[in-house]
Formats: structure tokens, sequence, C-alpha cells
């Protein structure tokens, strides 16, 4: 039997995604749309917001495909409401990386995806595992890449 992933992905994975569609962050965005749940908090979606329109990306997405983008995930992820005693929880070393670990407490993730350090030193907070894109992807597709 199959389990749905209900996944929070870091900011730097989603763009990785859209910048590289046979990566493998863009394996797990895919799959995770497809097969399961992408939770957002209105702090994770934020980020998402900012660093897109950051102008080092001016030559690898128009702005026609960052609207695009930012419409896609916002339609496509679940919202999620982070109550203040999760938000007052630190985990990383890096305060702002907690809004990640917050939203997946909060929507009930089993896994969060990301690049950043900070976060993957943790390896897992509570019954959420913390993994790469690579390492996700794995787990996802039964060990097959």
């Amino acid at each position: 039997m199959t389990v749905e992933p209900v996944a929070v992905i870091d900011t730097n994975v989603l763009i990785s995604a859209a910048l590289s569609l046979h990566s493998p962050p863009a394996r797990v965005v895919r799959h995770v749309l497809a097969h399961g749940r992408l939770l957002f908090s209105g702090a994770t979606f934020a980020e998402l917001q900012t660093r897109l329109w950051r102008p080092k990306f001016d030559r690898y997405l128009s702005i026609e495909d960052r609207k695009q983008l930012l419409h896609d995930f916002g339609a496509a992820g679940v919202r999620v409401d982070v109550p203040p005693d999760v938000q007052a929880r630190r985990f990383s070393r890096d305060p702002d990386d907690d809004a990640f670990v917050h939203a997946a407490l909060a929507g009930g993730a089993r896994l969060l995806v990301s690049g950043d350090q900070d976060l993957l030193t943790l390896g897992a907070v509570e019954s959420i595992d913390i993994l790469t894109p690579a390492q996700a992807w794995a787990r996802m597709a039964g060990g097959q890449q």
C-alpha cells in the first residue's frame, strides 16, 4: 500500500524544480502534487513570493513564468494555519527556517524536503523526516531513480 506524501517543500527546492524540470527537486514536486499534498503556511508562501522575484532569476524565469508558478503553487498547495504555540518553538540554527518545520507540524506532514543545511542537520523533528530532494525522490520512487 502506497502512502500519499504530505510534504512541506522548502523554497530553494521549489525554485530549483522550476529551473530544472528533470532534476530530483522537479521529480519530488511533481510527485507530491500528483499523489499527495503540498503544504504552505503564510510564512513559507511569502518566502517563495519574495525569493522568486529576486533579480538573479531574471535571466531564467520571465515575469509571466514567475506569476504562473506562484499561481500554480498557490492553487495546488494546501494552506495551513500555524498555531501560536507551534510558532513559538525553535528548531534550526537559522530561525527563518523554522517556518518550514512549523508548517509541517501544523499540517501533519511526514516529510520536509530541503537543500538547506540548517534544516538537513536536524534529520527529523517529531514524526517529520527532513530529506534532500534526492533522498526524498529515492523514497518516493521506491529506490528507483
